[in-house]
């Protein structure tokens, strides 16, 4: 209703600006054709439809010298429409003092001046930027960023931000360190890589980067072994297996610090990941496609984008990204085929979604342990898990026994033996699976669950569900299971205890409500506990079996149902 309310007052100002203007000059008279495809693209717009909005923005261009809005909006769906040098030309050719002084036309300016080295007509830049430091955190940290880096550039001295970004900061730092070919730079990615803040380790390609400009090739070797492919983003799949071929020209070729323009690429894929993270995806495309205009050789960063556009369902621009990757590189020609899959699941059915990927897992010959391995996880997120089963022994087979991979098969395999109730094919592939890597947090706590769930061997089970609390005391799912087994064993106040955790980090979750509401009614808190059964029952996760459990609850109460 708010969005609604928003666009009716922009479309009155609009037009009232738009008749104001035709009066006072001697242009043409005001073509309701130009507003009507403007509203339109705004519409679109609106709609998560960047493609069609283009459209529309590209047939009402007339009014481009006349409003900022318009200019400004145009420049911005040009680009997040990957058309970033015909939006640089766009400000340059119809920039005047009154209608492109917002922040996208002065970054995009910026842009143009890095790519063509001419750092020094950049200050000018920047000190209009600095009306910016108050617009929003993101343009404040894109101005301060881009200061730096345009210092750096300059001087080759250093131009660190004092930390002041937390790990963004950290990151500059590395890249300012790297561009400057200093040793400094490998402690800090490392720093970066072992963080728990989050997930870096996109940043253990930058390390070996770093590494092989400076010749040091054995260290990048004995790190590569430690590489769980399986559960590896593409950029690190691809690393190992350039690493693995001495192909180390291969890093270079993509990507290098004594390049600004790669550098700067970083920083805005940077920007545009923790918009995403956002949910502001249209502003994530939008630096997504800024840093591959700055990098068009760093393929990985097309997945980003192609997230974003999957996720609004354009699924058109999604389709002309997809056409990049070949069969030549068989890791991201592998990636294109599960996301038309996933397009084909969305469009069409999950069925004719697995028809798909089946049928193009068939034409390898000879399919990476990858391959398999994302075959039996696309089946089990579907809960074809005797066909997940299938895969996944498949993929034991080409796998060292003794390894971490191993092991982490071992315990998806057990986990679908579970959902299919062979409890003693699970059993023994869980105990397998800790056997080899015993203090996995997560296999813990899957066994001890499950053995909870069973009322089988309670106390082997709440100290399963303790050792893996101890080492991860924020996970939402273990402090669930440990509340649970504090419930099952009658001591209902440590459950209340762990369960009101559990439920403030997974507040949406169907699982932990309606174990909350349990232990809310033994404890007599009554009404509270039908609130958060409700609140399951609603949830568009439960399980029909659940569902049914949660609906006698609600009638009878939990000693009755």
């Amino acid at each position: 209703m708010i969005k609604i309310l928003k666009l009716i007052l922009f479309i009155v100002f609009f037009i009232y600006q738009t008749f104001a203007f035709s009066k006072t000059t001697d242009e043409i008279d005001f073509n309701s054709k130009y507003i009507s495809s403007y509203l339109s693209a705004i519409i679109s717009e609106n709609n998560h439809n960047s493609g069609d909005s283009l459209k529309y923005f590209n047939s009402s261009k007339i009014l481009i010298n006349k409003h900022e809005e318009y200019l400004k909006k145009y420049v911005i769906n040009l680009t997040v429409n990957g058309k970033v040098q015909k939006s640089i030309n766009t400000i340059k050719q119809n920039r005047n003092k009154s209608n492109s002084k917002f922040f996208e036309a002065n970054l995009l300016l910026l842009i143009d001046n890095f790519k063509k080295k001419k750092f020094n007509e950049n200050i000018e830049l920047l000190n209009e930027f600095e009306r910016y430091r108050d617009h929003g955190n993101y343009e404040y940290i894109i101005y301060e960023v881009l200061k730096s880096y345009n210092d750096l550039f300059l001087t080759r001295k250093l131009n660190l931000n004092d930390k002041k970004f937390g790990k963004l900061s950290s990151i500059n730092e590395a890249f300012q360190y790297c561009y400057l070919n200093q040793s400094e730079a490998s402690s800090v990615f490392i720093n970066l890589i072992n963080s728990d803040e989050g997930d870096y380790t996109r940043y253990l390609f930058f390390y070996f980067n770093n590494l092989i400009r400076n010749k040091d090739f054995e260290s990048t070797k004995q790190i590569s072994k430690t590489i769980n492919v399986l559960e590896s983003n593409l950029l690190i799949q691809q690393s190992k297996q350039w690493l693995n071929e001495s192909n180390y020209n291969k890093f270079s070729q993509i990507f290098s610090c004594d390049n600004e323009q790669d550098i700067l690429a970083e920083f805005f894929f940077l920007i545009s990941n923790f918009l995403t993270v956002d949910k502001n995806f249209k502003k994530s495309s939008f630096y997504s496609n800024i840093s591959n205009y700055l990098n068009p050789k760093f393929y990985f960063n097309l997945t980003h984008l192609i997230s974003n556009y999957i996720e609004n369902k354009n699924y058109e621009q999604t389709k002309n990204l997809l056409e990049k990757f070949n069969k030549e590189d068989e890791i991201y020609y592998w990636y294109k085929l599960k996301k038309v899959a996933q397009i084909i699941d969305d469009e069409q059915s999950s069925k004719q979604s697995l028809f798909y990927i089946e049928k193009k897992f068939k034409e390898y010959a000879n399919p990476s342990t990858k391959i398999i391995y994302d075959m039996a996880n696309i089946y089990k997120r579907n809960k074809e898990f005797k066909k997940s089963i299938k895969y996944y022994s498949l993929l034991l087979k080409k796998l060292n026994e003794n390894s971490d991979e191993y092991a982490d098969v071992l315990y998806k395999r057990g986990s679908s033996y579970e959902r299919i109730g062979d409890y003693k094919s699970s059993d023994k592939d869980l105990l397998k699976s800790l056997s080899i890597k015993p203090n996995n947090p997560y296999v813990l706590n899957y066994l001890g669950y499950g053995w909870l769930e069973r009322g089988y061997k309670i106390k082997d089970a709440i100290s399963m569900l303790d050792k893996a609390y101890n080492q991860k005391k924020n996970d939402p799912f273990i402090i669930d299971s440990v509340g649970w087994g504090y419930y099952l064993i009658g001591d209902f106040v440590n459950a209340e205890n762990f369960l009101r955790k559990a439920i403030q980090l997974m507040p949406k979750d169907p699982i932990v409500n309606d174990h909350y509401g349990d232990v809310l009614w033994k404890l007599n808190r009554k009404i509270q506990a039908k609130y958060y059964w409700q609140s399951a029952l609603n949830s568009k996760d439960s399980e029909n079996e659940m569902k049914t459990n949660i609906s006698k609850k609600l009638l009878k109460g939990l000693d009755e149902s």
